[in-house]
């Protein structure tokens, strides 16, 4: 798959994890392999590409931390996989959708 193919695919999946973990309509048992998933998704990006879309990546994921975080914890291996990703000011909260 070519760099383009990537980064749909990495965006696809952020973009619908955001959506399942919005405020706790989700099974937690999902959650580890699916961040670890987006994570090495991430890291197989070109750093160019990283850089063009973290801003987008930090508010999506930003978002799904929030949604997490009073679920599971700040320390869960899955918050942990999605703030390495983030490389912004983490979001005020799950619905925090302005732009940064």
């Amino acid at each position: 798959m070519g760099v383009y193919g990537e980064l749909y695919d990495f965006a696809a999946s952020a973009g619908a994890f955001e959506g399942y973990v919005y405020p706790e309509k989700m099974d937690p048992n999902y959650l580890p392999n699916w961040s670890g998933n987006l994570l090495r998704q991430y890291n197989d990006l070109p750093a160019e590409v990283r850089e063009e879309i973290q801003d987008l990546c930090d508010s999506t994921l930003g978002r799904a931390v929030r949604s997490l975080i009073p679920v599971l914890g700040e320390e869960h291996e899955v918050v942990r996989n999605l703030k390495s990703m983030i490389k912004g000011k983490l979001r005020s909260s799950p619905d925090d959708f302005d732009k940064h």
